[in-house]
């Protein structure tokens, strides 16, 4: 489930189809220091109610004033905001700096229509990332699809940034989010609340009832199967993480065989280092080629000492968000 901050296209939708006045604000461009990204979002409707957000304090305010204009005369607004070190938290800018935030009203003038804004909600519904571009000299919107020959395309996905180039604004919707955890052991206890603060969605596989049990691990959704199939079912892309931790070759190998195939973002597998040597010899002789085993962080986590489960979720949870925000880490070919 995504969170509100991530549904901002969703719930611009939910209130046009309710029959509301709707603006859409978003960051297109930052200086310096800025509590949100570019890509950062913000709807408005015509009685001022807003969900998500584009900075804080007196920018919030001023872009929601601005959306108001907007959603009566029907023009988009680029506003430009700068803000002095010294007067920076006042407005939610933590060390000073500038930002840039574009204001669109929806199906209406110069703003997105409906049918584009479904198109996109479609998209992001059906896991498609895609990206979508504006042209600021003309006000025309363009849908994006993956293509993977288009190596600028890939790079924004893989990246996860949106940017402005020149007067073209391309804003990145990547699916949201997913962990995959196999072995309901106990330091999965940990990481599943640790993974669920980042913003994953995770789903537990473990095909050991004393394991997988509810008391446990309390409304957290288990996949059916041994973890090859339920892998295979749930079906991992490139917004995935797999973390192995049963310390069961017969549970974490063919899982692993699955998540090699995929292209997961992260696979980690629980073990010391000769247990993983072990796992690389068993995998090898399955047929998996050097690079793709390479792939592996294993043993998983980074290596900070960790000794408790709660130590060994962070050490995880450390090493996964290193190899999603920093794409250039990750390993094998």
């Amino acid at each position: 489930m995504m969170k509100s901050d991530d549904r901002i296209p969703e719930i611009a939708l939910d209130w046009l189809q309710a029959g509301r006045k709707v603006a859409l604000a978003t960051v297109i461009r930052t200086w310096g220091s800025s509590p949100r990204p570019v890509g950062a979002q913000l709807v408005i409707d015509g009685d001022m109610a807003f969900e998500g957000s584009v900075s804080g304090g007196c920018v919030e305010s001023a872009v929601i004033f601005e959306a108001a204009d907007a959603m009566a005369d029907g023009t988009c607004r680029r506003l430009s905001f700068g803000v002095s070190d010294e007067t920076a938290f006042e407005v939610g800018l933590a060390c000073g700096g500038e930002i840039e935030v574009l204001v669109e009203p929806l199906d209406l003038g110069q703003g997105p229509t409906r049918p584009e804004l479904e198109a996109l909600v479609a998209a992001r519904a059906a896991r498609e990332p895609v990206v979508w571009e504006v042209d600021l000299t003309n006000w025309t919107r363009r849908l994006l699809p993956r293509d993977t020959a288009d190596g600028e395309l890939e790079e924004r996905f893989r990246t996860d940034r949106s940017a402005l180039d020149g007067d073209v604004f391309r804003a990145v919707h990547n699916p949201p989010l997913r962990l995959v955890v196999v072995g309901a052991v106990h330091i999965a206890q940990p990481l599943v609340s640790m993974a669920r603060m980042a913003g994953y969605d995770v789903v537990l596989s473990d095909p050991r009832d004393s394991f997988a049990a509810p008391a446990r691990f309390p409304g957290e959704t288990f996949l059916d199967g041994w973890p090859d199939e339920a892998l295979e079912a749930y079906g991992l892309d490139q917004r995935t993480a797999v973390v192995t931790l049963s310390h069961d070759p017969k549970i974490d190998t063919p899982a692993l065989e699955k998540a090699l195939a995929s292209e997961a973002f992260y696979i980690g597998a629980l073990g010391s280092t000769r247990t993983h040597a072990k796992r690389v010899a068993a995998l090898t002789e399955a047929g998996l080629p050097a690079d793709a085993i390479a792939r592996i962080d294993g043993p998983v986590g980074l290596d900070i000492g960790a000794v408790s489960p709660a130590e060994i979720a962070i050490s995880i949870m450390a090493e996964m968000t290193e190899r999603l925000r920093r794409p250039d880490t990750r390993k094998g070919g």
